[in-house]
C-alpha cells in the first residue's frame, strides 16, 4: 500500500493529510430503477466559476513548489502523485479558458515524458523491452515499472489531449499543435501500447473496479482522438470491456434503494464494498464517458448523486469510508465524487459547503459551475 499527501485549503490555513491506495481484477451484477435527475433548471442559486477560481487561486505558488519537482521525478509513483494537480488545471482551463491553466497543464505532461527512459536501461525493470517508462523506488517497488502509476497519471494527461484536441483556437495553433502530436504519439506507444502488449490481462483489466477504470478513462479518452483505425478499434474493445464490467457490479445499495452500491472485488455483492477514496477513481471514469456520449444515463448519475448525497456525506462533516454507509474517513471526494455535481444544482449548492477543499476539488467545482451555468 501506498499513501499520498492531501492539501486542505481552509480559510487562511493550508493544513497536511494524508489518504491511502491500494492495489487491484474483473466479473457482474444489476442496474436499479430510473430515478429522474435533478436539472440546471432547478431554482438553486449556485456560485459562479470565479467564486472557485478565487479558492483555486490559493494554491497557485504552492504547485509550483511542490508539483513541477515532481513532473520532472524519474519515480512514477510521484507522476501518480501529481495526477491530482494536473486534473485540477485541465478542470481550470475547460471552466475559464485560462490559458495559464493549459499550460501549466502541458507543462507537466511534457516534464514527465522528458523524465521518461528506455525500459532497458532501468535496473530494476522486469520488462526491460523497447518501450520507454518510469521506474519506482518507492513503497517497495524496487526501481520496476508500475502499471497503477502510470494509469493514475496518463487519465488525466489523456483528458488534456481530448480537451486540446477539441478546441479550435488550441488544436489550430501550430505550436499547440505540435505539442499536441507529440504527446499523442507517447501516450499511444509508451503508455497504452506498452502495457497491452505486456499482457493486457494483468496490466490493463485489473483485480479491482477502480484500476481497470483508469484504463477504460485511457482507452476512452484515446479512442476519441487517435487517428490510427487499429488502435481506435483495440481502445474500444478495452473501453467497452471494462465500461460493462463496471456497470455489472453495480446494484442497489443496502441502506437507500435510489442509491447505487458496488464492491471493488469483481463479482461481489458483499458490503462494506468499495471505500469511498478508491471509488473516487471509478467515478472519475463514469464521468467523462457519461459526458463523452458513453453509455451511462441519467439514471445511473442520479443515482451516483444520491449515493454521494444521502449515504457518503450524510450531514454536516460526517464522512463514510465506504459505499455502504459505514466506517468514517476524511472526507477526500475532489478526485471523483466531487464531479458529480455538473449534474445536479441541488447537490452543487450542497457541496459548496463541503469542508475538505483543495486545489482538485475547487478546480472541478468551477467546472461543474461551468456546466450548470450552460
Amino acid at each position: 500500500m501506498q499513501r499520498r499527501s492531501l492539501l486542505l485549503l481552509g480559510v487562511g490555513s493550508v493544513v497536511a493529510a494524508t489518504v491511502a491506495e491500494s492495489t487491484a481484477r474483473p466479473c457482474s451484477a444489476k442496474p436499479m430503477p430510473d430515478r429522474p435527475p435533478v436539472t440546471a433548471s432547478s431554482n438553486v442559486r449556485i456560485q459562479a466559476v470565479s467564486h472557485w477560481s478565487g479558492i483555486f487561486e490559493q494554491s497557485w505558488d504552492y504547485q509550483a513548489r511542490t508539483a513541477q519537482p515532481m513532473s520532472r521525478s524519474r519515480d512514477s509513483q510521484d507522476h501518480y502523485d501529481l495526477a491530482y494537480t494536473l486534473d485540477a488545471n485541465v478542470a481550470m482551463y475547460r471552466a475559464t479558458g485560462g490559458r495559464r491553466y493549459l499550460d501549466r497543464a502541458l507543462t507537466f505532461v511534457e516534464n514527465v515524458v522528458a523524465s521518461s527512459a528506455p525500459s532497458t536501461s532501468l535496473a530494476g525493470s522486469t520488462f526491460r523491452d523497447r518501450y520507454r517508462g518510469w521506474a519506482s523506488s518507492k513503497s517497495g517497488q524496487g526501481g520496476d515499472e508500475v502499471p497503477l502509476y502510470e494509469s493514475y497519471f496518463w487519465r488525466y494527461a489523456t483528458q488534456l489531449l481530448v480537451v486540446m484536441r477539441q478546441t479550435p483556437g488550441v488544436y489550430g495553433n501550430a505550436g499547440y499543435r505540435a505539442r499536441y502530436d507529440k504527446l499523442l504519439s507517447f501516450a499511444e506507444v509508451n503508455l497504452f501500447e506498452k502495457w497491452y502488449a505486456r499482457g493486457a490481462a494483468e496490466t490493463i483489466y485489473r483485480e479491482r473496479t477502480h484500476m481497470a477504470a483508469h484504463w477504460a478513462l485511457i482507452a476512452l479518452n484515446l479512442g476519441r482522438i487517435t487517428a490510427d483505425a487499429g488502435r481506435r478499434t483495440r481502445y474500444r474493445q478495452v473501453l467497452n470491456t471494462i465500461g460493462a464490467q463496471i456497470h455489472n457490479q453495480m446494484t442497489r445499495s443496502p441502506v437507500e434503494p435510489t442509491a447505487y452500491f458496488w464492491s471493488d472485488v469483481w463479482g461481489s455483492t458483499r458490503r462494506p464494498g468499495q471505500d469511498v477514496g478508491h471509488g473516487n477513481g471509478v467515478m472519475a471514469y463514469v464521468v467523462e464517458a457519461r459526458d463523452q456520449g458513453s453509455t451511462w444515463t441519467p439514471a445511473d448519475m442520479a443515482a451516483f448523486c444520491s449515493l454521494l448525497d444521502k449515504v457518503i456525506w450524510p450531514g454536516g462533516t460526517t464522512y463514510r469510508k465506504f459505499v455502504d454507509g459505514t466506517g468514517r474517513d476524511n472526507g477526500w471526494i475532489a478526485d471523483g465524487f466531487v464531479k458529480l455535481g455538473r449534474y445536479d444544482p441541488i447537490l452543487q449548492h450542497r457541496l459548496e459547503s463541503y469542508q475538505v477543499v483543495n486545489d482538485q476539488f475547487a478546480a472541478n467545482m468551477a467546472l461543474n459551475a461551468k456546466i450548470l451555468r450552460g
